[in-house]
């Protein structure tokens, strides 16, 4: 199994409305598309004073992991929908794609 753990570094005073696109809209959305969220929120610990968030998606296979992003990320669903909320509030993010067992992604979930 593949996890990808994806961190935002966002503008100064948008993670509250960050979150609540991402578990609001975002999160159904990559479900609909067949996406495993895994789970989703606020980072506890801002660093250097930086407002954080993060995402931890599962994936069958590295290769599932590319061709379901691919679909995602150029499809209307993302591009007319909640993209814009989202984009709009990021400085910057940064994914780590890892192979992990069934019982990992299961001990992360929320």
């Amino acid at each position: 199994m593949i996890l990808e753990l994806r961190t935002y570094r966002l503008k100064p005073g948008t993670r509250r409305d960050f979150v609540h696109v991402m578990t609001t809209q975002v999160v159904p959305l990559l479900r609909s598309h067949g996406i495993d969220v895994v789970d989703c929120g606020a980072s506890l610990v801002d660093e250097n004073g930086r407002e954080e968030a993060y995402l931890i998606r599962a994936f069958p296979s590295l290769q599932a992991h590319g061709e379901q992003e691919e679909a995602f990320y150029t499809g209307d669903a993302w591009l007319r929908g909640p993209r814009e909320e989202i984009v709009s509030r990021l400085e910057s993010y940064h994914s780590i794609v890892i192979e992990a067992s069934p019982e990992a992604v299961d001990a992360l979930r929320r």
